[in-house]
């Protein structure tokens, strides 16, 4: 029997990701009636692109749409031009040339999982904050917040009990997204959000200010998605694994979920692919030599959504090919460098963007695991000599062809 009446919800609580919720019973009501649902979905412009990490945070709103609610999507302009705080650091404010530049990535990027042409919206909440008058915002905004509850939040708490500052900029963030939440019930009729476990006192925020001005708000979040070893889901070994195929090939991308560690195989499936839960299921029982059908599983899943179809079918035949002998070698990933001159061979490969360190370059070469033109690499002190084309091989499945680039 169904936990809930909304389908949204029994689909994500399947799926391990429903965490919190403000009012789980109003939301299940809300969301199982005639009126139509729109939520939001928030995320900092602080780069000009995603990766596979964004993908698992703003999974809530990618099933959203599939049962037919209405997406929003807002990017934090105005907290991003005056530089909004990052658990324990400060960034940096940006131009409004670097803002418009990553707006258009992160647009580029959303739409291959949202049609912003018809269902879904991206909006900017610097278009809003951009004329709104100190004096009025404290009058209509900050009269509704109290020092003691902003003070409780965890995320204060955290950098005040390390003894690290915090910018009046960066207390008042709370004020500037709860407002986010009015504005979009406001003008869009957007009475539910979703997030990150983490942003939970930011939200509670908005729904309390709602409440206070007489609206019903609703705030549901994820859990923090880490992988086995406690690291975010979608990040390599410090290198992203980005969502635009100009930065991370389609066989890459394919290739990273082919190997990611059998124990957080389950969990990808559940959030990277759109498999029905009872075959996710059937997958995650699979033991041995038979865990790889479930990992080829998820890596053509993952890029189909990502890539689509034809993308994620080239990349299984590429993989295939590869590591049965017989490559197709045109579809293998390529780097370009400028190479004046013979090089040591750990300076190479970092060079060619191989390895996040040297010490773990130095340690794949000492463990015999890189090759270099399919000879085994045997010395940390070896040197790679020109040529036009360098295959370079990291492991058993990471492969690489190093082109010098003209200079």
């Amino acid at each position: 029997m169904a936990k809930y009446k909304s389908e949204f919800l029994n689909e994500i609580d399947a799926r391990g990701m429903l965490y919190q919720c403000t009012d789980i019973e109003g939301l299940d009501a809300r969301l199982s009636g005639k009126k139509q649902a729109i939520a939001y979905w928030g995320t900092d412009p602080t780069a000009d692109a995603l990766h596979a990490g964004h993908l698992a945070s703003f999974y809530l709103m990618r099933v959203f749409a599939k049962f037919g609610g209405s997406p929003v999507i807002l990017v934090g302009g105005a907290t991003g031009m005056i530089g909004d705080n990052d658990q324990m650091t400060e960034r940096p404010p940006m131009d409004e040339e670097t803002l418009a530049k990553n707006v258009a990535g992160i647009k580029r990027d959303l739409s291959r999982f949202f049609d912003f042409k018809k269902s879904a919206k991206l909006v900017n909440n610097y278009d809003w904050f951009k004329n709104v008058k100190y004096m009025e915002f404290l009058r209509d905004v900050g009269r509704h917040f109290t020092i003691n509850e902003m003070l409780s939040k965890d995320s204060v708490k955290a950098r005040l009990e390390a003894g690290l500052p915090m910018t009046y900029k960066e207390f008042s963030y709370s004020l500037f997204q709860a407002y986010d939440f009015v504005h979009l019930y406001r003008e869009l009729g957007c009475d539910i959000q979703f997030f990150g476990s983490d942003q939970w006192g930011n939200v509670v925020a908005g729904t309390s200010l709602g409440r206070k001005l007489g609206m019903k708000l609703f705030g549901l979040s994820n859990p923090l998605v880490l992988d086995s070893k406690g690291q975010k889901l979608g990040k390599s070994a410090g290198n992203a694994v980005w969502l635009d195929p100009a930065r991370t090939s389609d066989f890459d991308y394919y290739q990273y979920f082919r190997n990611v560690d059998d124990a957080d195989v389950g969990k990808m499936l559940k959030i990277y692919t759109d498999l029905p839960i009872d075959e996710i299921r059937r997958l995650e029982k699979l033991q041995g030599s038979e865990i790889n059908d479930a990992k080829k599983t998820l890596a053509f899943e993952a890029t189909k959504i990502c890539r689509g179809e034809k993308s994620a079918v080239a990349a299984a035949e590429t993989a295939s090919s590869i590591f049965s002998g017989g490559a197709d070698m045109a579809a293998i990933p390529v780097a370009r460098i400028r190479m004046s001159a013979a090089m040591n061979v750990v300076e190479f490969v970092m060079l060619a963007g191989m390895f996040p360190s040297k010490s773990e370059a130095r340690r794949t070469i000492e463990q015999g695991g890189l090759q270099i033109d399919g000879r085994k690499v045997e010395s940390i002190d070896e040197v790679v000599g020109q040529a036009d084309e360098i295959m370079v091989q990291k492991g058993k499945k990471v492969f690489l062809k190093v082109r010098l680039a003209a200079s």
